[in-house]
């Protein structure tokens, strides 16, 4: 499996950005996808995913983000409004085929990582 993501940049206070994963390797449509980031000097920390058509999302997001995968295309999203400061990290999508629930707020239970895009919402 290879996961490539793009979309992230430089936004205002405010603004908005659209993360984009493209998964190949395998069966797309038998994976659960995610989102974790990390900000300069934290751990890793859990955004969001997408599994067997349920999302659920992180407390700091909830409301402002919007996981979406479409299975045509091989791609996740990640649909980030309302950023502030606190958002600013590496972003990575994160595919599992066995994942369980009790389990995807963990880093260390996805089994493939994409490279990462920078997003920054400066102060």
């Amino acid at each position: 499996v290879q996961l490539v993501e793009s979309g992230g940049g430089l936004v205002q206070p405010g603004g908005s950005l659209r993360l984009s994963c493209v998964f190949s390797g395998q069966t797309f449509s038998r994976y659960a996808m995610g989102w974790f980031r990390r900000a300069p000097g934290k751990e890793r920390e859990f955004v969001a995913v997408i599994r067997r058509g349920v999302n659920s999302y992180s407390d700091s997001v909830k409301g402002r983000f919007t996981i979406s995968r479409d299975n045509a295309a091989n791609t996740v999203y990640l649909q980030m409004n309302s950023l502030n400061t606190d958002d600013t990290a590496v972003y990575y999508c994160v595919a599992d085929a066995g994942i369980i629930s009790s389990s995807i707020g963990n880093p260390r239970h996805w089994d493939y990582w994409g490279q990462g895009t920078q997003v920054t919402s400066p102060a």
